[in-house]
């Protein structure tokens, strides 16, 4: 990895939900952030009763519990990055979102799982709605794919009659759901192009000012369990190590790509990245 590991690591937090399998969730973004030379500060926002064929039940932390953990060690350890996955609760969001903005100058990256969410009904909408007025405003990085990012800026793909699945940003009314993350106070997107069914998966970093950078990867078979949550904490963590935004979302791609091409299947359903391919003797090869 083309990182160099400091003598002290930098302590990147992420505050998310438990996931048991380690697939997705806090589990995964440890395992993440200490394979790219990262300390990670978890902070449980909820426990997911799941398997590596789905989630069965979503059980949010108590807010007063989260805002001990986190304030406790924020007081105690500074931190370079921020990584926020699956809140639980409107009222995690909005103590999660206070406990942010006393943080200002610290990278945030969201990967926000709302699959989780989803799984929530009308509760899951709530957080949906709160994610967009309270965390999005300090967003760094903003790391999802084209439904959430539909979620979030209030539209819905039944809207996009024109929408071409394998186009990296679909057509017409990208533009306006880009606008309305942005105008939210985003500072960055990036969109996964894990949809598309073509032999290359795109993804794009947009700014205020349009397109980054784009990156085009070889379309690996399968879907994945946890590939969103690795690539926002590698995202992280780069940044948590100084790199500038557009080269740390590089690098996160690649970080990502190669767990994914060394996945392995722990239980009967979706594969697992091997976020620690290096220390197995796997080296990432040529994409």
């Amino acid at each position: 990895m083309p990182i160099a590991i400091p003598e002290t690591p930098p302590c990147v937090m992420c505050l998310s939900a438990a996931d048991a399998t380690a697939g997705g969730g806090l589990a995964a973004e440890v395992l993440t952030l200490a394979s790219m030379g990262c300390h990670p500060l978890p902070v449980q926002t909820a426990a997911l009763v799941r398997d590596t064929r789905g989630i069965h039940e979503v059980w949010p932390v108590e807010p007063e519990l989260i805002v001990m953990q986190a304030r406790t060690v924020l007081e105690d350890v500074p931190v370079a990055a921020f990584k926020l996955g699956f809140c639980g609760s409107v009222e995690n969001v909005a103590l999660i979102a206070e406990i942010l903005s006393d943080y200002p100058e610290v990278p945030l990256v969201v990967e926000p799982a709302l699959q989780a969410a989803v799984a929530m009904g009308d509760d899951g909408d709530e957080i949906v709605a709160a994610l967009s007025d309270l965390i999005l405003p300090q967003t760094t990085l903003l790391v999802a794919g084209y439904h959430e990012l539909c979620l979030l800026a209030g539209m819905t793909e039944a809207d996009e009659d024109d929408a071409d699945e394998d186009a990296v940003v679909p057509d017409p009314a990208s533009d306006e759901v880009l606008a309305r993350l942005f105008g939210c106070g985003t500072e960055f997107v990036l969109l996964t192009g894990a949809r598309g069914h073509g032999p290359q998966v795109v993804n794009t970093l947009f700014g205020q000012d349009g397109v980054v950078r784009t990156d085009a990867w070889s379309h690996l078979q399968g879907s994945f369990l946890g590939a969103g949550t690795t690539l926002a904490a590698a995202a992280a963590a780069a940044l948590a190590h100084g790199m500038a935004l557009p080269e740390a979302v590089r690098e996160a791609q690649e970080f990502t790509h190669h767990t994914l091409r060394h996945a392995y299947r722990a239980g009967m359903g979706q594969p697992l990245p091997d976020r620690f391919f290096w220390a197995r003797g796997k080296d990432g090869g040529d994409d």
